[in-house]
């Protein structure tokens, strides 16, 4: 089988195919590292990558323990590469920090271990800002991760590399994760998918598991039958993460289109004109939900009652909290200080200001931006917004300062657009939905009640057949 066919398959297809032994793990992995080769330089997507010898070597042994005792699991014998921010065993962890440069750990994250057991190869990290903070994967360490359509322009982020690393068809899944739109973002930017899971729905090894976070761990993939896949790897109960979910995470690996008729969303678009956008992504967006409404959905325009400066400020406060408790230690020490990057002090010194009761208001904030959205559940069964609010920027740039002329005021505010579906807590899917006059990406989000994964699964499999957008290749693989 052509090299160029096996890094364009499905990776359901192509994981099928190596289980019926039609195809080699090892033909597979060369095919991926070819594809590697020619086309990582001009983005630079995956980072740490381990030597293709020892990787060609794992991927024989997958072959022969295929023969002897069948596969290991779902994703046996493909190549896959985990995000900097995670964990792994023997390979390179840096975290996109001077910190961590020559960190290598000796446990894997939880989920990495679970994308072993069911068979995947790690063949390197994907690329990330520096300790996940904004939404543009450029470190001191690596350097800038180039987008899919336009290796000029960023890839977006913080899972930026696996968002461009899978557009760029040099891995056949992705894994991210999802605080501030880590995982829409770059979905959006590279025209592929991004789920962001209920909180609960996969466990993660982080160093506090009792109180609620708004970082969650998920998938990225081409295409809504590979996202099913991977999620079902990703899910599942574990004793280590109290609050995870026991639903058996095997029903979402076969996702089917649901019957759009009928299905009524609630398109918030700029709460109100509080979001400023770049010109033509509102655009593209309400092109998308017209595909929806051309097969029967219903889209009406939304207005939660609700304070969306509000919902900043308990997003931020709960941010500083969180981020800025983890990065206190590097920051107490003045020579690891002078090597952490200024959004990295900000969220410190923003966080030592904050008082219990702050938080407390904070959450209390976002309980009742809960059950805000729950009560317009009640009239819609999902909501739709924008995936970002400008497409992608020049990759030198490190943010954008000004959005539709207005000022950003700190250096995530250019994404404010995500934090509503990450404060709410519910899972959020962003779907491709289409390209501006210069060919750049824009994605839309359909945030759904709490627990809804399965539904997002459904919708994007119709939309999927309906736009083809799986099919749609970057310039650089074009012909």
């Amino acid at each position: 089988m052509p090299s160029t066919d096996l890094v364009t398959m499905r990776a359901t297809d192509l994981a099928r195919a190596i289980r019926d032994r039609a195809v080699s793990a090892r033909e597979v992995m060369q095919a991926h590292l070819d594809q590697i080769a020619r086309h990582n330089p001009a983005v630079n997507a995956i980072v740490s990558l381990r030597d293709p010898d020892a990787l060609l070597a794992e991927a024989e042994a997958a072959d022969r323990e295929l023969k002897e005792r069948g596969p290991r699991g779902p994703l046996h014998g493909l190549p896959h590469a985990v995000k900097d921010l995670s964990p792994t065993a023997g390979i390179r962890t840096t975290h996109g920090s001077p910190l961590f440069r020559d960190t290598v750990p000796e446990v894997d994250a939880l989920h990495v271990a679970r994308l072993r057991a069911a068979g995947a190869l790690l063949i390197g990290k994907t690329n990330v800002p520096e300790f996940g903070l904004g939404s543009h994967s450029t470190n001191p360490v690596f350097g800038p991760t180039r987008n899919a359509y336009d290796p000029r322009k960023a890839g977006g982020g913080s899972s930026g590399g696996a968002g461009v690393a899978l557009a760029m068809r040099m891995v056949p899944l992705a894994d991210g994760s999802d605080h501030g739109g880590s995982l829409r973002n770059p979905a959006a930017w590279n025209n592929v998918l991004g789920l962001r899971p209920a909180a609960g729905r996969i466990p993660n090894s982080t160093e506090e598991v009792f109180l609620p976070q708004l970082g969650v761990l998920g998938p990225m993939a081409r295409c809504t039958e590979d996202l099913g896949l991977l999620l079902s790897v990703q899910a599942g109960y574990d004793p280590r993460t109290p609050t995870a979910f026991r639903e058996d995470p095997a029903a979402f690996a076969a996702p089917r289109p649901r019957e759009l008729k009928g299905l009524r969303i609630g398109w918030i678009g700029d709460f109100g004109g509080h979001l400023p956008f770049e010109p033509g992504v509102l655009d593209l967006c309400e092109d998308a939900l017209r595909v929806l409404s051309g097969e029967g959905a219903a889209v009406e325009p939304v207005l939660p009652a609700f304070d969306p400066e509000a919902i900043w400020k308990s997003w931020t406060r709960l941010r500083q909290w969180i981020i800025g408790a983890t990065l206190a230690v590097h920051w107490r020490d003045p020579e690891t200080r002078a090597l952490m990057r200024p959004e990295a002090i900000w969220e410190v010194e923003q966080g030592q200001g904050l008082s219990a009761f702050d938080v407390h208001a904070a959450s209390v904030t976002r309980t009742a931006w809960y059950h805000c959205v729950r009560e317009l559940f009640t009239r819609f069964d999902v909501l739709a917004m924008p995936a970002a609010q400008v497409f992608p920027f020049a990759a030198e740039e490190t943010w954008p300062r000004e959005v539709g002329g207005r000022a950003m005021d700190t250096y995530h505010r250019w994404m404010e657009v995500v934090v509503p579906g990450t404060l709410s807590g519910c899972p959020v899917i962003s779907l491709p939905a289409g390209f501006n006059a210069a060919g750049l990406p824009m994605g839309l989000q359909l945030i759904a009640p709490n627990r809804g994964e399965a539904e997002l699964l459904a919708i994007a499999a119709a939309y999927e057949a309906v736009t083809g957008f799986d099919r749609v290749l970057p310039p650089a693989l074009r012909g």
